[in-house]
């Protein structure tokens, strides 16, 4: 897989074949093409492996609230400062334009994997979790920087949009994993946790999706902490627009001045076009975001699906995305331009969250109707996403190529730091998801046990509480108080066209239910039932924000680096082509670079 002639040191000895392998991990020559697809391959597939850790939660977020006793703000507050440590941990790996990047993805997932695999599903209580949880969440604030910069570096603009519609599979295929395998394991996997601390919700084991997640990740990092390889700074630190320049990026390397490249790195990446454009993609993929975090929520308690189809419908929308991301990087690169492909991706995300946020005025819209909208959102969600890496490296390369990372962590900041806020204030517009979330697991449980019981029960909170409180009161007070319950069930006959005999029989077949079972139902039946009629409403409101987001990103757009127009595209790559030519033939004429293939 990797040249040993492409790792000698320059300066002699160096440090030996253990120390390569492991931590000295430089390249003082641009790769061939069979290491160079082995390295990005790798990035690729250690991404898709973070993102299966990282949104691993969302699938399994009902058991793990109800097993570690979390109310809904808590669980979102995990989310908010997981994310927030992911920003910090995006500035931090600003560094890696100094240190390098390959050594903070190998290592970023030994960490990752181990906490994953071990420390999350061992977590004695909700504390614990919110720890170990918060210290992936700066881990992958680092990779979200590193390994978009590891893919940039052996990736020249002519192939950027594929490259990184490879990358943004990361998130995607993550995505895709968890809800594939969720939604076929979820309600099969008791092997580790079952036996200790038993079935937890609905008969769901959650620790088990983390050991399986985590103990892949491990196996995955031991083979990035093997193989993986990074271009010395020389030979990173500079524009490369086709492999025609390879020989040209290698004579510059010689004589690069990396110290004056450096100076005052975060002050060269403060422009509008670097900060705006990151700011702009942050806002448009909130809607992203709040679909990989509270989506299986989200259809579980407003539209009463079970967590496996909820899951499910992950399958669809991330599928279709990946497709997305992967097909239009590499249009993006045929034609050479990337603002058109952005400006289809956002119009028509914004037309499909507008008909995703109608579609919840409807409570009982099918699993197929949201299974197509989504997937049109996805797929135009991968029409902005994949060339706006491109085009935002490429920005960032038109203000100094050598600080590649330092641009990437004012995203990973920025992005980090929106997605905390948003999440933050989410709880505040869906106010209903707390009672939803902290009850609404144990009440569909004994819907699923005692589904005429509760028929029933919601019946004569309708009916009796609503016309007659008392008769509701004295029954509640005494369910064998003959006079209020034949009152009861001649209120109900009338109401629902029974007779009274049968209203009378569907009464008494609530002494079925468990006293506890009907304590809880008794207390917090209406609760539910009103904020299940709400949380549409207050949903939808959500989703218009998100719309509003999405529009906000037009505008930026025509601030970044790039043409409209692939006419025009193309006649500066063939200028440029020109000018390499002649910086060639100078440098061959002076005798600075020997003929190379």
């Amino acid at each position: 897989m990797v040249e040993n002639a492409q790792v000698a040191e320059a300066g002699g000895s160096g440090p030996g074949p253990l120390a390569r392998t492991l931590w000295h991990r430089q390249l003082e020559r641009y790769p061939n093409t069979g290491p160079r697809y082995a390295y990005l391959l790798i990035v690729v597939v250690a991404t898709i492996m973070l993102y299966y850790q990282f949104y691993v939660q969302g699938a399994v977020a009902p058991q793990i609230t109800s097993q570690l006793h979390m109310s809904f703000p808590f669980f979102v507050y995990i989310v908010v400062i997981s994310n927030a440590l992911g920003a910090f941990g995006s500035l931090f790996a600003g560094l890696a334009d100094r240190w390098g990047r390959a050594n903070l993805v190998a290592y970023g997932l030994v960490f990752t994997g181990a906490m994953i695999a071990f420390g999350v599903p061992n977590s004695p209580n909700k504390y614990a979790y919110l720890i170990m949880f918060s210290s992936v969440g700066f881990v992958e604030g680092i990779m979200l920087v590193a390994t978009p910069a590891l893919v940039r570096d052996y990736s020249p603009q002519v192939g950027r949009a594929s490259a990184m519609g490879f990358w943004t599979l990361g998130p995607v295929i993550g995505s895709l994993i968890v809800a594939e395998v969720s939604s076929r394991t979820v309600n099969h996997f008791h092997f580790w946790y079952s036996g200790a601390q038993g079935a937890g919700l609905n008969g769901v084991v959650w620790q088990d999706q983390y050991v399986v997640c985590g103990i892949v990740g491990l196996v995955v990092a031991a083979i990035a902490v093997l193989f993986l390889k990074e271009l010395s700074p020389n030979l990173r630190d500079q524009l490369m627009v086709s492999l025609r320049d390879r020989a040209l990026v290698e004579a510059r390397a010689k004589g690069l001045d990396l110290g004056e490249a450096l100076r005052h790195p975060w002050r060269q990446m403060m422009h509008l076009d670097i900060v705006g454009s990151a700011a702009a993609i942050s806002v448009f993929l909130i809607v992203y975001y709040t679909l990989i975090g509270f989506s299986v929520l989200y259809f579980v308690f407003v539209f009463n699906f079970t967590t496996a189809q909820a899951n499910s419908l992950g399958v669809w929308i991330w599928a279709f995305d990946a497709i997305a991301l992967v097909a239009i990087g590499v249009l993006s690169d045929k034609v050479r331009v990337r603002k058109p492909f952005m400006a289809v991706g956002g119009l028509g995300a914004i037309a499909m969250t507008s008909l995703f946020a109608y579609q919840t005025y409807n409570i009982h819209t099918g699993y197929y109707t949201f299974a197509w909208i989504l997937s049109l959102l996805a797929i135009f969600l991968g029409f902005a996403f994949s060339p706006w890496m491109a085009s935002f490296t490429e920005t960032v390369e038109k203000r100094n190529p050598a600080l590649t990372a330092t641009g990437l962590a004012v995203w990973g900041w920025i992005i980090r730091a929106i997605v905390s806020i948003s999440i933050f204030i989410l709880p505040y517009v869906v106010t209903t998801m707390t009672p939803l979330f902290e009850n609404g697991p144990r009440a569909q449980a004994i819907q699923a046990q005692f589904p005429a019981q509760v028929q029933t029960l919601t019946t004569l909170n309708n009916v009796v509480g609503k016309n007659d409180p008392q008769t509701l009161a004295a029954l509640q007070a005494n369910p064998n108080n003959l006079a209020a319950g034949l009152k009861a069930a001649t209120e109900i006959a009338t109401a629902t066209h029974i007779s009274v005999g049968q209203a009378t029989t569907q009464l008494l077949a609530l002494k079925a239910l468990p006293p506890s079972d009907l304590a809880f139902l008794t207390a917090h039946g209406a609760q539910l039932q009103s904020a299940q009629s709400a949380a549409p409403r207050e949903w939808r409101t959500w989703w218009w924000v998100c719309v509003g987001c999405e529009a906000a990103f037009i505008p930026f757009i025509f601030v970044m680096t790039g043409r409209w127009s692939p006419r025009r595209a193309k006649r500066d790559e063939q200028e440029h082509q020109e000018l390499v030519e002649r910086e060639l033939q100078a440098l061959g004429t002076s005798g600075g670079v020997a003929a190379q293939a």
